[in-house]
């Protein structure tokens, strides 16, 4: 898909001037970094459950190269890794991805990529850093990639440069600017590529902020176009994970959305997202995540007291949030589907927290239990 930022077809009114924080006297002069920090999540969860889909919308070079055939890998290990060895600030690299190239070369390929909402001066050296740490790993090509999702239409950060006594090193890096997206969300909503909605949902986040009436109206315009275009069941379920996250409602405006999306799915007969046990277990799944974390917070600290070990509070906390994850988990499974096998038992004993949060997502599309675990 080519883009052409600069195409307008809203011709009586700049859309960036309905993002941008000088025209918008309802947006905090600190650009609501809570806020924003509120939308990596679901930033994160979509990029991983559509990775295909992300680079053909935002990086088509990458995407082409790429042998999709061998598939690919979240390295999580990794980026555990090199977050703790490079750590800058409070950010963290979001996402590192190994690829296959398609051009005949056995050799892997590492995307990284980044999800940047604030204006940050250190953000060039932070991408550097990360940039040659992934290198360190294998000596395998590194790809760059920052999806830039500020208020600043002028804050376009692509290159770390620096320069001394005849040394120069220089590394520029791709980078998206979703504001350049608003001069076209007529076409936004009318593209089959999830990350055109993706876009779109963030854009409109920032342009309703404060207007509970106009974001009610906008949210259920974007989710009934869902079921217009060639979007799988998982793929509407996915997008709507996060439409439902960064458009979050009032409980009043919510009550009605809520409301006016069981008729809508009722009478299309396609229930894919209200049944309200796959909400329950979605939002129960989420509640236990919290309970477990909190358990083991007070499980380490009573074993780091009591040993004297800062070690026995992490692995308290580790040990905690697993269980509560497996145990909430179990409980939806069960409720869904009947007991759960004693190989079902075995499977969630000796997951890691990375597989049950995989598992827990595929609650809300599976039709029989073999499909949560395979």
């Amino acid at each position: 898909m080519s883009w052409n930022a600069g195409k307008n077809k809203y011709t009586n009114t700049d859309p960036q001037n309905m993002i941008s924080q000088e025209n918008n006297p309802a947006m905090p002069d600190n650009g609501e970094k809570g806020h924003q920090d509120s939308f990596d999540t679901p930033w994160k969860e979509i990029l991983e459950t559509c990775f295909q889909d992300f680079l053909a919308f935002f990086l088509p070079v990458a995407h082409d190269g790429i042998d999709w055939t061998k598939g690919y890998e979240f390295l999580d290990k990794e980026l555990t890794r090199i977050t703790r060895e490079a750590q800058t600030g409070n950010r963290f690299m979001d996402r590192l991805v190994k690829v296959w190239q398609k051009d005949g070369q056995e050799r892997w390929v590492l995307i990284h990529v980044e999800i940047q909402g604030d204006q940050e001066k250190e953000f060039p050296s932070r991408m550097f850093t990360y940039f040659s740490r992934a290198r360190d790993l294998k000596q395998w090509p590194v790809v760059g990639l920052a999806i830039l999702t500020d208020e600043n239409k002028n804050w376009r950060p692509s290159e770390f440069r620096q320069e001394l006594w005849g040394s120069l090193v220089i590394y520029r890096f791709n980078i998206v600017k979703l504001l350049d997206y608003a001069n076209d969300l007529e076409t936004l909503e009318t593209s089959d590529n999830p990350f055109a909605i993706v876009t779109l949902a963030h854009l409109h986040a920032k342009m309703t902020r404060n207007q509970p009436e106009k974001r009610l109206q906008t949210k259920w315009r974007i989710i009934r176009s869902l079921y217009q275009h060639r979007f799988t069941r998982q793929q509407i379920i996915d997008l709507f994970r996060f439409i439902d996250w960064v458009l979050s409602l009032p409980n009043d405006a919510d009550q009605r959305f809520w409301k006016e999306l069981t008729k809508f799915e009722e009478t299309r007969n396609m229930p894919y997202i209200t049944s309200v046990e796959r909400i329950g277990m979605e939002k129960g799944f989420q509640q236990g995540i919290q309970q477990g974390i909190q358990q083991g917070i007070q499980i380490g600290e009573q074993r780091g007291e009591q040993r004297g070990e800062q070690r026995g509070e992490q692995r308290g906390e580790q040990r905690g949030t697993l269980n509560g994850m497996i145990e909430i988990l179990l409980d939806q499974l069960q409720e869904k589907f009947g007991p759960v096998p004693e190989w079902g038992s075995s499977k969630l004993a000796e997951a890691d927290q990375d597989t049950l949060k995989r598992w827990s997502k595929r609650i809300l599309g599976a039709e029989k239990i073999e499909q949560i675990f395979q």
